[in-house]
């Protein structure tokens, strides 16, 4: 009986920290920012997907983005790492070209392309660039 009582506390407790957990805030997504001059570089947050992580980072000199460079692309296997590494070429010369984070996703690579864009907005925000 004492068995049975202790398994009921321990998954009435196991259960109240999976409910409490669900209602947290996750933590604000934060870029890092480095000014030099007219010169502004920022790194996007990390973006988590299913097979890895994107992180892109942005230069903007004068008010115009002059590079953007994804710094961790998802790599748990070779089709994600070619799909990943492919794409943010693409999507590296559509924001040089735009000038903006409003791209277009990369189909078949829609996961890289969303973790792309967010981190590279999470950057141009913090950078103050429309």
């Amino acid at each position: 009986m004492r068995r049975l009582a202790a398994l009921a506390a321990a998954t009435a407790l196991a259960l109240l920290v999976v409910i409490l957990g669900k209602g947290e805030a996750k933590p604000a997504e934060a870029a890092a920012v480095v000014r030099f001059g007219d010169t502004v570089t920022v790194t996007g947050p990390k973006i988590a997907l299913t097979h890895g992580i994107v992180q892109v980072r942005v230069t903007i000199t004068g008010g115009r983005i002059t590079d953007a460079t994804a710094l961790s692309l998802p790599h748990d296997n070779p089709h994600s790492w070619a799909g990943s590494s492919g794409a943010a070429v693409k999507l590296r010369a559509e924001v040089l070209t735009m000038q903006t984070g409003k791209i277009h996703m990369i189909s078949g690579a829609t996961y890289t392309s969303g973790g792309y864009i967010r981190s590279l907005q999470a950057a141009l925000d913090a950078a103050g660039h429309n």
